[in-house]
């Protein structure tokens, strides 16, 4: 794992190699080093590990995800801010299947560093909301769903939205009883 300052450093040194070959007249040469370098500022702002954990998420391998994930030894000196949040936002997918607890700070923790999609954001928050929701924090699950509603422009996850509104909305209805029912105070004017 490169440290994200070493990244800039190898990128900078092959641009300079490209402009001595473009000095020496080696056109071809200088311009296959530039690409080349462009490699390394692309890793700079994706980091190869997240891809390649976003790539076995893709494929419902969650073992796999946490076994590029764990490769990130020092998150906060290895990655952008952006990249740190995605990292959280990715641990926090694959923990929220075991441990909600662990999965809500995770989730929170992206979203304060920031997500640079829109959909991961609302997916974000749309998790954060059943965790919550589950937790009988009702207000604050009703808040979360309805900022991923907003953030979700593509509609992507509509259904799931749907659907946590509706067993928000199943847990609302008061249980019904059949028979006298009601308090006994009740019973008794009636009766």
């Amino acid at each position: 794992m490169y440290n994200k300052i070493i990244k800039l450093i190898i990128a900078a040194g092959i641009i300079a190699f490209a402009v001595y070959q473009f000095t020496e007249g080696n056109i071809g040469n200088g311009i296959m080093f530039i690409l080349l370098s462009l490699i390394f500022v692309f890793l700079y702002f994706k980091n190869e590990f997240i891809l390649l954990a976003f790539l076995r998420l893709r494929k419902q391998d969650f073992e796999g995800a946490k076994k590029w994930l764990d490769k990130i030894k020092n998150p906060e000196a290895a990655l952008v801010t952006k990249q740190q949040g995605y990292y959280n936002y990715l641990h926090g997918l694959m923990v929220s299947q075991t441990n909600m607890n662990e999965a809500e700070k995770y989730f929170k923790k992206a979203i304060a560093l920031g997500l640079s999609m829109n959909h991961d954001l609302a997916m974000a928050k749309l998790n954060l909301s059943g965790i919550a929701f589950s937790k009988r924090r009702k207000l604050e699950a009703e808040k979360l769903l309805s900022e991923a509603q907003k953030l979700d422009k593509q509609g992507m996850l509509t259904d799931q939205i749907k659907m946590m509104k509706e067993n928000m909305k199943r847990s609302q209805m008061p249980n019904q009883h059949f028979g006298a029912g009601g308090s006994i105070r009740s019973q008794k004017r009636r009766g």
